[in-house]
């Protein structure tokens, strides 16, 4: 196993579900990449290098409030790239 921020899993798990219930969101991938870094930069990493570090991360992530830290960091990041989209801006 590597080193890995199994929090980036988490939120792109979430990330078309939140997408989808917001009006007007862009989801094209460079609009989905910067919601999940902007949501990722608000949310603690979960780094882990073992099975068992694994394990216990995936357990923790079914605590409710666990949860709902993820929902929050990526609705406050889906309002801002809403309001300053960069796709076409490359």
């Amino acid at each position: 196993m590597q080193l890995k921020n199994y929090m980036e899993d988490l939120v792109l798990q979430q990330l078309d579900r939140i997408i989808a219930r917001h009006e007007g969101v862009c989801s094209c991938e460079k609009c989905k990449f910067d919601i999940a870094a902007l949501a990722l930069n608000y949310l603690p990493p979960r780094y882990i290098v073992t099975e068992r570090g694994e394990t216990y991360t995936r357990v923790k992530s079914l605590e409710q409030q666990f949860n709902v830290d993820i929902m929050s960091a990526i609705t406050l990041a889906i309002s801002i790239v809403r309001g300053r989209p960069k796709h076409h801006a490359e």
